[in-house]
């Protein structure tokens, strides 16, 4: 929610789609709640008018993301979207599907993420866009930009992990 809020404020957007995956291939299913389960604490915990939670994939019947915006960008050809993710994701997402045309699809706003920051700047995806790469005071025009373009963009970070969450809603006891 943090940073949807802040991509609202930083990026100009008009609204912000949380896509609830069915399941994330990069992870085991025993891991993942049921998608139902989390669409349903998804919408719970979002009260924004600006901000919709959505089941696209399941509906798309996608799993890997860029045939998931694939098939929005064909749905809605004159939206303009533009990819929020964390820093940790730019760290890993040169081991989605496709990464490299995720990136020269649409734009991309990475947001800082608590000790994943260095190294995702560092990573291949970062070193691969970087003449790509818009100042954090371009971020406004990211939206407008023809891809490849992304912005990597600092902000008060928020130390909850998702991981952790999800531990404690399942009532497990240890430690991520």
């Amino acid at each position: 929610m943090h940073l949807s809020l802040e991509a609202l404020r930083r990026l100009g957007l008009d609204e912000i789609w949380w896509l609830v995956s069915p399941q994330n291939p990069l992870k085991p299913a025993s891991d993942m709640a049921p998608p139902q389960a989390r669409l349903a604490r998804a919408r719970a915990l979002v009260r924004h008018p600006r901000i919709r939670v959505l089941d696209l994939e399941s509906r798309l019947g996608t799993v890997f993301t860029l045939d998931t915006l694939r098939a929005l960008k064909s749905r809605f050809p004159r939206t303009r979207f533009v990819w929020l993710m964390g820093a940790d994701n730019l760290s890993q997402i040169r081991h989605w599907r496709g990464w490299r045309e995720i990136f020269a699809s649409l734009p991309i706003a990475v947001f800082a993420r608590p000790s994943y920051c260095r190294a995702a700047l560092a990573a291949l995806p970062a070193r691969r866009f970087a003449r790509h790469r818009l100042s954090a005071a371009a971020a406004r025009r990211l939206s407008g930009r023809e891809p490849p373009a992304w912005v990597f963009l600092w902000s008060m970070l928020d130390p909850h992990s998702a991981t952790r969450i999800r531990q404690h809603i399942r009532g497990d006891r240890h430690p991520a």
